[in-house]
């Protein structure tokens, strides 16, 4: 006799445990037809997903969303579901202990009140709803399958919810119902697949700071038990109750029978990360007065603050600390007792730690982007550098490539670029070449999406793109469109390329952005008004910018340059006397920066003249002014280009040679 066949309409089919339990329901020959709630935005990823899957054409995607009433089906769709689904398996929720009250009503609570409606609407067979352990908040004592609400508090928005929307499903008495009640779920146990940081993965990048160092003996407190299960047993214990008849009404805890101390857990992840393993636990009475203690200075004030700040550079919300373990402790036995004889047991975490740890080291890391080559810190690193065509640009670019850096050359003149590419690739590099107006919003905009399209990724940025202007201001009154030329490219265009970038370096939590600035910023510099405003307002953006990004790894460096011998300085033949760095010299500067990530690099005479002018603005002011009137404005800016003492640009005087000693590298 052949079995009978049964149909199905699946909620959240695209998430962790919906992917498990679909292609589990695709597997079973019983199995008639899975229509699939998606979002008109996920089609594609249903398609793709299901594509290689056993029972592939079974599938049939309905576009919908459980946020809107009805599910936001079409009528067509109704009427084709009605009388025609044995199940209703309803997955879609969010799952994030993070998530404020809003949005997990929206999704747990809006949810499943519409997929109940819709459920009596088309007069489903019965209606599988996986709720959470959740549910249980903070009672004290064994929670079993048959109990709900016992008066417990529920600490966060996602228990609130949780429990609100598996009401619902209990007080509704149209359709048969079952309910799943998962603990931590974690990735499979076989393959690692995980598809979000939760629950402990939240503690993997601590972790992996600590892996390699020595091996000491240490306890850590006794702070409760946990309760961990892998998606796979999860998704198959769900389908063997689904498809097992005469469970009507019954709720299932889906959870490890033997708890697990925050010490074992911590063990199992830590050999898989080859960090140091906990050799005992603090004694209960002992590490209760001292979990008290550390709630109590919760209330003083900058504790949390300093906390809170620790924990977001781990990447750990500061809720989970008080989420980590369970109060309750969940008998599973009536759940047990239904799965004998199907071989389903939950595995020992330290059997398959290993296995989660490989995945996510390997796809979830949210800082797997700061990895670097084993050549160095730039071996692999893409780049991006502007101006790359002459001058410091290329010489940068040579230097990034030289030490295993992909430099991705950005500048107007598209033939120069390429001859920049072709002296990397002759000596055995690679970089990639994009033409770019850095004035242009449009532009930047295509060049970005390129890059993003082509690159595995973009880790760094220079921006070292600039015009510069000398001239006085008496020389200046009608000519305002200097002002705006010397912002539009020294500082609009480096914003606008840093803001074009920085979603993509936040997303992958870190990048490093170096902006090659001036040392006229720390001195004053006479005849730079346009020119040193333009990269001062670039530092201020930079320094305020980077409190913001700090969390997300992104950081910045400003390098204060001193005079460098490029094609910029060469209207000044004044600047034929003055002592400079060679591009080569200057690169090396910007090297430095993109190595060691530090705030700022500069010269010891920029530093010098900083702090001169925090001390002594006037005196600053009168030896600026000497310089004002000793070294002209050039022709190429409307002045006489002739020293007002001395013998010529090539011979100046005493006096003259005297500041440009006195202030080596500055540009007067």
């Amino acid at each position: 006799m052949l079995p009978a066949m049964a149909t199905y309409l699946v909620t959240g089919a695209t998430g962790l445990i919906g992917r498990h339990v679909l292609a589990l329901l695709l597997e079973r020959p019983d199995t008639e037809r899975v229509s699939v709630l998606v979002r008109e935005r996920s089609r594609d990823r249903l398609t793709e997903m299901v594509r290689q899957w056993p029972g592939a054409d079974k599938v049939v995607p309905i576009v919908g969303d459980i946020a809107e009433p009805g599910l936001g089906i079409t009528d067509a769709d109704v009427e084709a579901l009605s009388g025609s689904v044995d199940h209703v398996v309803h997955l879609a929720a969010l799952y994030d202990i993070t998530a404020d009250d809003e949005t997990s009503i929206t999704a747990n609570v809006e949810g499943t009140r519409n997929v109940v409606e819709l459920a009596a609407r088309i007069d489903a067979g019965r209606l599988h709803h996986v709720s959470s352990v959740a549910v249980a908040g903070d009672y004290d004592g064994e929670f079993t399958e048959d109990m709900f609400d016992a008066g417990q508090r529920l600490v966060t928005p996602y228990h609130r919810t949780k429990f609100e929307s598996e009401k619902l499903v209990r007080e509704q008495h149209d359709v048969p119902f079952r309910i799943y009640r998962p603990a931590i779920v974690v990735g499979n146990s076989v393959t690692g697949e995980m598809d979000k940081i939760d629950g402990p993965y939240y503690f993997f990048p601590a972790l992996a700071r600590l892996a390699g160092l020595p091996s000491v003996p240490f306890v850590i407190p006794d702070i409760g038990d946990t309760n961990i299960v892998p998606v796979d047993y999860v998704a198959e214990a769900m389908v063997h109750l689904i498809t097992k008849p005469g469970l009507d009404g019954r709720t299932f805890h889906l959870t490890n029978p033997e708890p697990q101390s925050a010490r074992a857990v911590y063990n199992a992840f830590a050999r898989a990360a080859g960090a140091p393993q906990a050799s005992g636990e603090l004694a209960e009475r002992l590490s209760n007065p001292l979990l008290s203690l550390v709630r109590l200075t919760e209330h003083v004030p900058g504790v949390t603050l300093a906390r809170d700040a620790v924990l977001d550079r781990l990447g750990i919300p500061p809720v989970l600390l008080t989420t980590l373990t369970f109060k309750p402790r969940f008998n599973s036995s009536a759940t047990r007792l239904e799965l004998e004889g199907s071989g389903l047991e939950v595995p020992k975490l330290r059997e398959y730690a290993s296995v989660l740890w490989r995945y996510w080291r390997e796809h979830l890391d949210p800082f797997r982007a700061r990895k670097h080559g084993e050549r160095g810190p730039l071996d692999g690193r893409r780049v991006v550098i502007t101006g790359a065509s002459s001058g410091i640009g290329r010489a940068t670019a040579l230097k990034v490539a030289a030490q295993g850096g992909v430099p991705l050359l950005v500048a107007r003149r598209e033939a120069e670029l390429e001859e920049v590419r072709a002296e990397i690739e002759a000596e055995g590099g690679h970089a990639y070449v994009y033409p770019c107006d850095l004035t242009d919003d449009e532009s930047v905009r295509k060049v970005v999406a390129k890059m993003l399209a082509e690159q595995p990724g973009v880790d760094m940025l220079v921006n070292n793109a600039g015009r510069s202007i000398r001239r006085s201001v008496r020389l200046s009154y009608d000519r305002m469109h200097d002002y705006e030329r010397a912002m539009a490219i020294n500082y609009f265009g480096a914003v606008r390329l840093i803001l074009a970038l920085l979603p993509h370096m936040t997303d992958r939590r870190f990048g490093h952005i170096v902006n090659v600035s001036s040392i006229g910023v720390q001195g004053i510099a006479p005849r730079f008004s346009a020119y040193v405003a333009s990269k001062a307002a670039l530092d201020y953006f930079s320094k305020i910018v980077a409190t913001e990004t700090h969390g997300a790894g992104v950081t910045f460096t400003t390098v204060h340059m001193p005079l460098v011998r490029t094609p910029m300085i060469r209207p000044t033949k004044l600047y034929d006397a003055f002592p400079t760095k060679s591009p080569e010299q200057a690169a090396d500067m910007v090297v430095e920066a993109l190595v060691k990530r530090p705030k700022h690099i500069g010269t010891p005479t920029g530093q010098l003249m900083s702090a001169a002018y925090t001390m002594a603005p006037g005196l600053v002011d009168a030896v600026a002014y000497q310089a004002y009137r000793v070294f002209p404005d050039s022709m190429a800016a409307g002045g006489s280009g002739r020293p007002k003492l001395g013998k010529g640009e090539r011979n100046l005087s005493m006096a003259a040679a005297a500041i440009v000693k006195l202030t080596r590298g500055f540009h007067w």
